[in-house]
């Protein structure tokens, strides 16, 4: 074998490679959670509570955190802050805040639309919903790069408020549209199970 000779499965792994590449730069696949997730938990406590928590969240504490990979490629790094008298068993019924610290650039859109399959999973969603939230949910992710931090707080009332790097960009007060939003990654139906562990602590 010549030093210029490709053996063929190595041609395949890098043809491989590139597929999964474009599916992350341009389709947004792996925008929230995919078909082939990997959740690496991140032990960390010293991290510093987030900004736009000081005054929605008074006392918040990290519940969990976690890598999230697909195919190998790191996404983002998940935070779930919580009040000091959180109980996971009642998640909807007390206020938290997800973190998503980005590794990589995704389209809001992307997100959105990713998030919107993922929220289907959870449970049917009427055709009205999907538009509706699709347009409410471009509109608070805003586009991402690396190194952003998108946060989703949410409220017992069912509000959803969102923020880039600390910077308001959108509440969306739709119950079950926050409700399954957040489920993605907090709900037992989740594509991603050890993520939720981690995250939850359970």
């Amino acid at each position: 074998m010549t030093p210029s000779t490709t053996r063929p499965s190595a041609i395949k792994h890098q043809a491989s490679r590139r597929q999964v590449l474009r599916c992350l730069g341009a389709a947004g696949v792996a925008a929230v959670l995919g078909p082939r997730p990997w959740a690496q938990a991140d032990a960390r406590r010293d991290v510093p509570t987030p900004p736009e928590l000081t005054q929605a969240l008074p006392q918040a504490r990290l519940q969990g955190s976690s890598r999230f990979r697909y195919y190998g490629f790191h996404v983002y790094d998940a935070q779930l802050w919580v009040p000091p008298t959180f109980e996971a068993a009642k998640l909807f019924s007390q206020p938290f805040a997800l973190c998503l610290i980005y590794a990589r650039s995704l389209k809001a859109r992307d997100i959105a639309e990713r998030s919107i399959e993922e929220m289907r999973r959870q449970t049917t969603l009427s055709e009205a919903e999907a538009q509706r939230w699709l347009q409410a949910m471009t509109a608070a992710f805003a586009d991402v790069r690396n190194g952003d931090r998108l946060t989703g707080l949410y409220q017992p009332d069912g509000s959803a408020s969102f923020f880039l790097n600390g910077q308001a960009t959108q509440v969306i007060n739709d119950k079950r549209c926050a409700t399954l939003f957040f489920g993605i990654w907090l709900s037992s139906a989740t594509s991603a199970p050890a993520l939720r562990r981690d995250l939850l602590g359970v």
